[in-house]
């Protein structure tokens, strides 16, 4: 097996090569957050308690997100390592590694998800109504989940090889499926019957199951700069599973408190009203804007830093991480300004109601402080991730994450800022995890990690 044309994620220009990596995947983001949008506006239609219920939702669904970690990440260091090094066999043996480890960890949390969800969204103080329409849709997302967990396996495998531009086109017609589906199973025509707010999410479904077949199908099309071996082709492996998952769970692990840590922030919400859970749920998803922005240059920089390790240049994964990182710091700027100035009118784009559109304004603006940081952080991840050294972000992550709960508390209650003390603490804590993470980077003991 030999490359088939000049690598230049390792020899080229880094500015260039990063923004041949990233803006596919920056476009299949920006489709997903099309996709949010359409989502919560269809789904506004039904009132604000089915737009609560996606809300509520929201939280469990990243969890199932974060769970691909544990194979995507480790999956994307091993492999990204290995062509870099011009060891195909092994990263084609990897590759057959994490596709088992893939399917047994996505039916893992389908059950799991399909048996805990309701009781999840109890705690979180949902109201009778918006279990209604919650449950359901949650259940259908969490039966899904083995479909997410292939599919994102794939993407990463593309993405450590270099090639972002077939997940993406694939992602995007997964995007565009479910946004023809979505009303059409939400409100029912001809012989569809009206599914509701659980319509959704079974749009959701149907458009990833084709998207499987097509990511899948494209491994063998000659897509990527060396030949895969046929899945399944080598025997399991747990101790090589493992390896994948002991790289890809201290990041999981980050992600599952952030996520926990929103479950209490969600509680917190709901005491001042389904008002408050609506305008945050539109400002979270402009907010997603801003970040899925940024994960398709963080995903970049994993790519870049992992192969360049692996072709043995620290200094230029060094580089190539900091490069990544002003150019999304750029863009994330171009988005605060947005925030800053026009909040009032992007709310009124999902809702009338004065109350949800005040709500939602307080948080752009608020969280429009925190963008570039936001950047900054999000990047690091993927540099750490891209060089196997998942766990500074780690420590990091988790307790800037577990110290929202008391602070949200404190800013909320004991010093009356009321709603606004929830977007307040993201924006602090934001803030201080980048810096940290920045430092850390910076003292370069990722460039000596071995896998």
């Amino acid at each position: 097996m030999t490359m088939q044309k000049k690598n230049n994620i390792t020899e080229g220009p880094i500015s260039k090569t990063v923004i041949s990596l990233a803006w596919p995947v920056v476009v299949g983001m920006f489709m997903e957050f099309a996709l949010l949008t359409t989502d919560y506006y269809w789904v506004g239609k039904l009132g604000a308690f089915a737009q609560d219920a996606v809300t509520s939702s929201m939280v469990m669904i990243w969890t199932i997100m974060a769970s691909t970690s544990i194979v995507g990440i480790g999956s994307t260091a091993i492999v990204a390592r290995y062509i870099g090094a011009k060891e195909f066999k092994k990263a084609n043996y990897f590759i057959n590694q994490a596709a088992y480890l893939a399917i047994g960890a996505g039916l893992l949390v389908s059950v799991i998800g399909y048996i805990f969800s309701p009781r999840l969204l109890v705690f979180m103080g949902s109201s009778e109504q918006t279990l209604a329409h919650a449950i359901p849709y949650i259940r259908v997302f969490f039966i899904s989940s083995v479909l997410v967990f292939i599919n994102e396996t794939t993407y990463a495998i593309f993405r450590a090889s270099g090639n972002t531009k077939t997940p993406t086109i694939v992602g995007i017609t997964v995007v565009l499926l479910n946004m023809v589906l979505d009303p059409l199973l939400i409100f029912g025509y001809g012989i569809v019957p009206p599914l509701g707010v659980m319509g959704a999410s079974i749009a959701s479904a149907i458009a990833m199951f084709i998207g499987m077949t097509m990511i899948i199908s494209s491994l063998y099309k000659d897509k990527l700069s060396y030949q895969i071996d046929r899945l399944f082709s080598h025997a399991a492996s747990v101790k090589d599973m493992i390896k994948i998952g002991k790289i890809g769970f201290p990041m999981f692990t980050q992600q599952l408190t952030f996520i926990s840590v929103y479950w209490f922030l969600i509680k917190i919400v709901h005491t001042y009203g389904e008002t408050a859970a609506a305008g945050m749920g539109i400002g979270n998803r402009m907010e997603s804007f801003s970040y899925l922005t940024c994960f398709g240059f963080s995903l970049a920089a994993s790519t870049m830093v992992g192969q360049n390790l692996g072709a043995n240049k620290p200094e230029r994964a060094a580089k190539c991480a900091w490069i990544t990182i002003g150019l999304a710091v750029g863009l994330t700027s171009i988005i605060s300004v947005i925030f800053l100035t026009i909040p009032e009118h992007i709310a009124m784009i999902f809702s009338d109601d004065p109350v949800v559109i005040q709500i939602a304004s307080d948080y752009l603006i608020i969280l429009g402080y925190s963008q570039i940081f936001m950047a900054i952080e999000i990047v690091l991840e993927g540099s750490f991730s891209g060089a196997g050294n998942t766990i500074p972000p780690m420590v990091v992550m988790i307790p800037g994450a577990v110290i929202r709960i008391p602070l949200a508390y404190y800013l909320c209650f004991d010093l009356n800022w009321g709603i606004n003390g929830v977007w307040w603490t993201l924006t602090f804590t934001t803030v201080i995890k980048a810096m940290v993470l920045a430092y850390w980077f910076k003292r370069g003991h990722w460039k000596h990690k071995e896998l």
